[in-house]
């Protein structure tokens, strides 16, 4: 049997962009018996209905739904791929998964250098926790993510690019924490359970037997610092993000021990797949990890 051909993708993703076959053939300057037969012979070969009728309008089926994201990512790859070996440099869409604290503290920088080195490229940035890009990833949603170990790392190719320093933050006035007793039965205030983070933090109080009194749950770190800092709870979180969110003077720090404090942030992407926009983004992040670990021997050696 034939694979699907480019054409064939296209027209297919022209009928769902534009809501239907009359307005799909309109755009692509054909009739509407040619983009009929076309999708009817995609069905015919994939054995499967891609779209269903639903109060007189196409509405894409769950087998449909799994192609467009397939076509979508084929589709721009390929023009990519033309794009690139026409001019030798990057072009295109480049959709990456983030982490909100890399996004806060880490990225601003990197993007700025590669935007001036391929300012062709169009970056797309999507947050969550590290649970949710990799899923993303793995789904064709995203090309590649910045997440935190610990993570489901099958079938993933990755690159080490950032160390974080995790910190634990209380109120203020809190009792000073020595020890995973401290905070037993005190709020936990975390990102959802596919946190990264958030998971080390609850490894460490499983090891003491430690169970939080309860885990509110929110969606950024200013709202988690600032509800810290008005006394509901403690929380897990970078070094580097509590000068970004400005925090410093809003709550107590303390430290956690070592084998608890170092998280990697890694860049995954699919195993073996490969884009001229992602290699470029690759190749910009090994240069700056190799530039860092230089600097480290040089202050060790000093």
């Amino acid at each position: 049997m034939r694979n699907i051909d480019l054409e064939s993708l296209h027209i297919f993703k022209a009928v769902v962009d534009h809501g239907g076959v009359t307005r799909a053939a309109a755009q692509l300057n054909r009739v509407q018996s040619n983009i009929t037969t076309r999708i009817k012979n995609m069905e015919e070969r994939l054995g499967v209905q891609l779209f269903r009728r639903q109060a007189g309008k196409l509405v894409l089926s769950d087998e449909g739904k799994v192609l467009m994201t397939y076509a979508e990512q084929l589709l721009r790859l390929s023009t990519e791929a033309e794009n690139a070996l026409r001019s030798g440099t990057p072009r295109g869409t480049l959709r990456i998964g983030t982490m909100e604290s890399t996004a806060a503290a880490r990225l601003p920088p990197l993007l700025a250098k590669y935007h001036g080195s391929y300012p062709d490229v169009q970056i797309e940035l999507a947050t969550g926790t590290s649970g949710a890009l990799v899923e993303r990833v793995n789904r064709f949603e995203l090309e590649a993510a910045f997440v935190a170990e610990p993570f489901h790392a099958a079938d993933l190719d990755m690159i080490e690019v950032f160390i974080e320093e995790l910190v634990l933050i209380a109120p203020r006035h809190a009792p000073r924490i020595e020890s995973a007793k401290d905070v037993q039965k005190r709020t936990l205030i975390a990102f959802s359970s596919g946190c990264s983070y958030r998971r080390i933090l609850e490894e460490w109080l499983g090891m003491s037997s430690v169970m939080p009194g309860r885990v509110l749950e929110l969606a950024s770190y200013h709202a988690i610092v600032a509800c810290v800092a008005a006394g509901s709870g403690i929380a897990i979180v970078p070094r580097s993000v509590l000068g970004v969110v400005r925090a410093d003077r809003e709550v107590a720090v303390f430290d956690l021990p070592p084998k608890v404090a170092r998280a990697r942030t890694c860049l995954v992407w699919r195993r073996g797949h490969q884009s001229v926009a992602l290699e470029a983004m690759k190749q910009l992040l090994i240069g700056r990890t190799a530039a860092y670990d230089e600097e480290i021997e040089m202050a060790s050696a000093a």
